[in-house]
């Protein structure tokens, strides 16, 4: 029998966007192929969290199905993105005696002393969303990266367990329900975003994720290959577009499309190798370099504005205050001084104009703007900071075993009548027959 590839779904579920990506998985996974990506500004998602239950479960139904009909695949499993100010974090360790000590240490034995880290104490109101390995200790050999084959009769763990609130893990289930799909893993959005992101080396060596989504920001502390420290702060890009509201007398939408356009010339000096020439030029073109023509970015309200002003004036205040906060939570951590790999920056956000300077002068680090490149297809449109999340959902899940075989049969009819009650399914099973038509 021939190896299929397999599909991986991941949707994202932000403040400011849902984006659903579709890929194909090849069947060693070594190879993950994007078929289908679709982005819909969000609506009912405040700060990453759902709001009006109602708006959102629209947002994601027409995210998916865009996706969908991109793809021409129908979508059953998924693995979502779990963001907010809900989550938290704590490390744990775990005991357990070795099944057969004469013998070698098992997967089974992996998997009871997992277990026996997870049980810690949490209040009923939170769930677990990840229990992840750090290190292992066999007998009294400390630092074992992957215990399975060795000898021993005594074997330990040590977990960093993330946990968020029961009430909004559920809401943000409903909503996928009512498209129509099962959630095979609920993944916290910083732990994505790293699979997108971050390489082994910088995870080894010890390095801060950052991800400034449009509501908050997302803190991922990695030491030794493993996360140490997680955390979200309830700030994000979406403040510096209120700050440029207010300061310039802008509507929100028009505050949106400059900060954007501001942040255009940070994505294009990510893929330029000249960068310092290109941010000399405007200095020896003189004042007229530093004047922004609104109308010309199409904001209606034409009138035109310093760019210094802009982004020293109103930009660089919000951004001092996100990474002093940033600053103060890797401290309350207790692991600053561990990360000589600094900063990585993704998410939207991160484009934001200047935010590598300031980011670099408050914290004293190196930063650097993480760009995805793990995957192929369809990734015009995805290679930039903002699709870290959804792709490294499809990365997530692309190493987990029970992902969806590429089908497309009978018994997927069968589950959208049994379904039929759910919205947007009614066009789901259209979108499916117009599939098998030539």
């Amino acid at each position: 029998m021939v190896n299929k590839a397999k599909i991986a779904v991941g949707i994202d579920v932000g403040s400011s966007k849902v984006t659903t990506i579709i890929a194909q998985v090849s069947p060693l996974g070594e190879n993950t192929n994007i078929v289908g990506v679709a982005s819909i500004p969000s609506s009912g998602i405040r700060k990453g969290q759902i709001v009006n239950i109602e708006e959102a479960s629209q947002v994601i139904i027409q995210s998916v199905e865009a996706a969908e009909r991109m793809a021409g695949y129908s979508v059953n499993h998924t693995a979502i993105s779990v963001g907010g100010a809900h989550i938290s974090s704590q490390n744990s360790h775990g005991v357990v005696a070795v099944a057969d000590p004469e013998g070698e240490i098992t997967q089974e034995d992996v998997r009871r002393v997992i277990e026996a880290a997870r049980a810690v104490s949490i209040p009923s109101s939170r769930e677990i969303l990840h229990v992840i390995p750090r290190t292992f200790t066999v007998d009294s050999q400390e630092g074992v990266a992957d215990p399975i084959g060795m000898s021993g009769v005594r074997l330990e763990v040590e977990t960093h367990i993330i946990t968020g609130s029961t009430t909004s893990i559920r809401n943000l289930t409903k909503c996928i329900s009512d498209v129509g799909a099962s959630i095979d893993f609920p993944v916290f959005s910083g732990v994505a975003a790293a699979e997108a992101i971050l390489t082994e080396t910088e995870k080894e060596l010890g390095v801060v994720l950052v991800d400034i989504g449009g509501g908050t920001t997302s803190i991922v502390v990695f030491i030794e290959g493993s996360p140490v420290y997680t955390a979200v702060l309830p700030i994000g890009a979406r403040n510096v577009t209120n700050d440029l509201a207010i300061g310039l007398r802008l509507s929100l939408e028009a505050a949106e499309k400059l900060k954007i356009s501001l942040a255009e010339k940070t994505k294009t000096s990510l893929s330029e190798e000249r960068k310092d020439e290109e941010i000399e030029k405007p200095k020896s073109e003189g004042k007229e370099a530093d004047e922004i023509d609104l109308s010309v970015i199409g904001i209606q309200e034409a009138k035109s504005v310093s760019r210094k002003t802009v982004v020293e004036g109103i930009i660089r205040p919000r951004l001092n205050e996100i990474f002093t906060m940033l600053g103060a939570e890797i401290q309350r951590s207790g692991f600053a001084g561990m990360t000589p790999s600094g900063i990585v920056l993704c998410g939207g956000g991160a484009l934001t104009a200047g935010s590598v300077e300031v980011c670099k002068k408050t914290l004293a680090l190196p930063v650097r703007i993480g760009c995805p490149n793990k995957v192929s297809g369809l990734i015009d449109e995805v290679m930039s900071p903002a699709y870290a999340t959804p792709i490294g959902l499809i990365l997530y899940a692309s190493k987990q075993e029970n992902i969806s075989p590429q089908k497309f049969s009978l018994p997927i009819i069968g589950n959208f009548f049994r379904k039929v009650s759910i919205k947007g399914n009614v066009g789901k099973i259209i979108d499916l027959f117009k599939s098998f038509l030539p």
